[in-house]
């Protein structure tokens, strides 16, 4: 194998795709990165039996070939090269790049024994990349963390035809988001649950086209797998993972639930002030949020330590009026910032339903205005001393 290619082109064409390497393999030979050369130009590819991901681009090859190389120092050498055209060579047992007067050997893995890759499933569909990618932060920060729970650590992804739902809950908390996009049938539907961490991963590496290709395997063909494509100046990229086993709980009817009062605060106030009470709040103990008509107060304390509060001016509405139905609850500190963050409206809604029982989080454009419903984040409430 001989190639030529632009140092820039190679970083970042090796960095993405060695993202995904593990850290510790279960067997050596997953740390190694495939480099395919043929007349099209260079493949690089990763795969650990769970995920994998592949980036082609544009490169002078004088000699096709292929060569697997350990992807992490293949990546910080890519890295440390000067700005110069990057020659590559390689032979049954070493890999050589020189760009300018840096010249590095290395030793190559047996290609022979690396596993080969899944193959991408047949296009479902099309969705603009920026809006995916904020859609899948907005869901993911609700999704689970203990592996000993694996169906709490995914996003359930559920297609009816040109809509998309995304949902994610960790017990504690959820999210939901709603969104529109090109299926490739109109009568299109199909679930999955992906992982969190990969989807996220994904997401955020595709937003260099201007759209990502959603690829699922039929229910019926035994794969278990969903692809992502992305187009870019930086060269066609291609992720696959498996999807997660296990039943996703029923959760969206807590989303449907009625409320009993409605509080409307900025965003960006809110945020402030609880990042700010937050500092004295002692672990596992919750942040208040202490409410009355014309404004909320947000409290937090450390026993006699430390103590602080905070009153910003909100919007309470009781539908049913009469004396104010919820006076005070409790939120995990790190949670409530989790679910601030996530909204991109001006104002945030949080709808009660009654004293201890779960609050539900929309964004809202104005004060005045109607709640979005295309994003909803379910927090449960903490109980208070009484």
């Amino acid at each position: 194998m001989k190639i030529r290619l632009e140092r820039d082109v190679l970083a970042e064409a090796v960095q993405w795709a060695a993202r995904s390497l593990p850290v510790r393999p279960s067997v050596p030979i997953l740390a190694g990165l495939l480099v395919r050369a043929d007349a099209d130009g260079v493949t690089f590819s990763s795969f650990d039996y769970e995920t994998s991901a592949q980036i082609s681009v544009k490169a002078a090859v004088a000699d096709e070939g292929q060569a697997l190389i350990s992807g992490r120092l293949l990546s910080d050498i890519s890295k440390s090269l000067p700005a110069k055209p990057v020659d590559i060579t390689s032979d049954d047992s070493r890999m050589e790049l020189v760009c300018g007067s840096a010249r590095f050997t290395l030793q190559t893995l047996p290609v022979a024994d690396y596993p080969t890759l899944p193959s991408m499933p047949e296009s479902s569909g099309t969705v603009p990349s920026t809006v995916f990618a904020q859609a899948v932060a907005q869901v993911v920060v609700a999704a689970g963390r203990d592996e000993l729970l694996p169906v709490f650590t995914g996003v359930r992804v559920e297609i009816e035809g040109d809509t998309i739902s995304l949902l994610a809950t960790d017990r504690y908390r959820m999210a939901l988001k709603e969104l529109t996009w090109n299926p490739g049938s109109p009568q299109l539907s199909a679930t999955a649950l992906v992982p969190a961490k990969v989807l996220n991963d994904t997401s955020r590496s595709m937003t260099a086209g201007e759209e990502v290709t959603l690829s699922l395997a039929s229910a019926g063909s035994g794969d278990g797998i969903i692809g992502f494509e992305g187009h870019g100046a930086a060269g066609e990229r291609q992720t696959t993972t498996r999807l997660l086993d296990g039943e996703f709980p029923k959760v969206r009817h807590i989303m449907n639930t009625a409320a009993v009062l409605n509080v409307r605060v900025s965003t960006a106030e809110v945020i402030s002030a609880a990042k700010r009470v937050a500092l004295v709040a002692e672990r596992n103990t919750s942040l208040r949020m202490l409410i009355a008509d014309g404004s909320i107060t947000l409290e937090a304390a450390t026993g006699d330590q430390a103590q602080a509060s905070e009153a910003i001016e909100a919007v309470v509405d009781q539908p049913d009026g009469g004396e104010l139905a919820v006076t005070a609850a409790g939120f995990n500190p790190s949670y409530l910032l989790d679910a601030l963050g996530a909204f991109d409206t001006p104002y945030v809604n949080f709808a009660f339903t009654a004293p201890s029982k779960p609050c539900q989080l929309t964004g809202v454009p104005a004060l005045d205005g109607e709640a979005l419903t295309d994003y909803r984040h379910v927090i449960m409430l903490m109980r208070l001393p009484s």
